[in-house]
């Protein structure tokens, strides 16, 4: 019975499928735009469709080609960026294009190895790549085949274990059809994000629920299996904002290491004693004003953050000569590459008169 989900995921998706996606769009050959393609499944990840139309058509908009983006600077990629989180993804597309341009003739490659080879290219994003873009049969498994595959089959556990994962890329590779592989990849994706929810599944929807396990024994709840629970500790910091008497705000570029590495931010110091000299050390200053703080949560730790302003600040000597700090207006932090809460943040000070 289960030689038959494919067909039976065609007949829906003929139907009920997502098929004007933007990175659907079919070159003059008829095939989809490999780039396009990537640069989907990349932002795609952690981040849901509805989410990343606007960012996309962004993107390219800006960097409309493979070459384009490996030309691109850092900040421009960045800026982009800006928003999607997990800024580590873009940095990966952006060093995978410059070494696609580099050593495979300004293309991504079509073979498998070689494409998941890459950086930020892992078995499923290359499957999907050569499946969706050159109809190639390579199976994939994102979070919602995942979902779809572990309730179909009945498998527990959580599909991060490696022996579960194992059985979800046995039954991938089973079901992948030899044609009309790129509309199945989009078929079994749209089910899992449309109909086979995390909460509260379309069951009578679904084309598979005659003989989907978890329908038949009521374990639509259990499975997939969640993540081990464990606490999320809280991290706390102060942000200076320090607005000299033009409106421009001083940034500072993060280093390579930790989280938003590369990012333009806000200096930072553990206490308020300690904004206060770091303050100093950048600018003269009269006094502060502590704005309402509040708390950005990353996917292993929470960070409270403690903003303070200090307004009509001068900038010391020296803040010219160090390329790691800018004195920003308004206007440039739009190409700027900036942590979405920090961008938030000079959205509402530049509100402030």
């Amino acid at each position: 019975m289960n030689a038959s989900l494919a067909p039976r995921l065609l007949r829906w998706f003929d139907q009920h499928g997502r098929k004007d996606l933007p990175w659907q769009r079919a070159l003059d050959d008829g095939r989809r735009d490999a780039y396009r393609v990537w640069l989907s499944e990349v932002m795609l990840q952690q981040t849901q469709v509805a989410t990343v139309l606007g960012y996309f058509e962004r993107f390219v908009n800006a960097l409309p080609t493979l070459r384009a983006l490996a030309a691109a600077d850092e900040d421009t990629v960045l800026a982009l960026w800006s928003g999607l989180g997990y800024y580590r993804r873009a940095r990966f597309l952006h060093r995978a294009a410059q070494l696609c341009v580099e050593r495979h003739g300004g293309e991504l490659p079509r073979d498998f190895d070689a494409l998941a080879a890459l950086p930020g290219i892992g078995r499923s994003t290359a499957g999907a790549i050569l499946a969706q873009a050159h109809g190639l049969r390579f199976a994939i498994l994102d979070g919602n085949v995942k979902r779809v595959l572990a309730r179909h089959h009945g498998i527990h556990g959580y599909p991060g274990d490696s022996a579960v994962e194992k059985q979800l890329w046995q039954h991938a590779e089973a079901h992948t059809p030899a044609a009309r592989v790129a509309d199945y990849t989009q078929a079994i994706m749209d089910l899992g994000a449309t109909v086979c929810v995390r909460a509260r599944p379309r069951c009578a929807d679904c084309p598979l629920a005659a003989d989907c396990v978890a329908r038949r024994d009521g374990l639509t709840a259990q499975l997939p299996g969640r993540k081990p629970a464990k606490s999320i500790p809280t991290r706390a910091t102060v942000m200076l904002v320090l607005r000299d008497r033009r409106g421009r705000v001083l940034l500072e570029r993060r280093g390579p290491q930790g989280v938003w590495s590369g990012l333009w931010s806000l200096p930072e110091a553990s206490d308020p004693d300690g904004a206060w000299r770091l303050a100093q050390q950048h600018a003269r200053i009269d006094d502060a004003q502590a704005l309402a703080p509040f708390t950005h949560v990353f996917s292993h730790y929470k960070l409270a953050i403690e903003p303070l302003l200090f307004d009509h600040a001068t900038a010391q000597r020296g803040i010219a000569d160090n390329p790691q700090l800018r004195w920003c207006d308004a206007d440039e932090l739009g190409a700027l590459g900036l942590p979405a809460p920090v961008r938030s943040l000079l959205l509402q000070i530049n509100d402030k008169p």
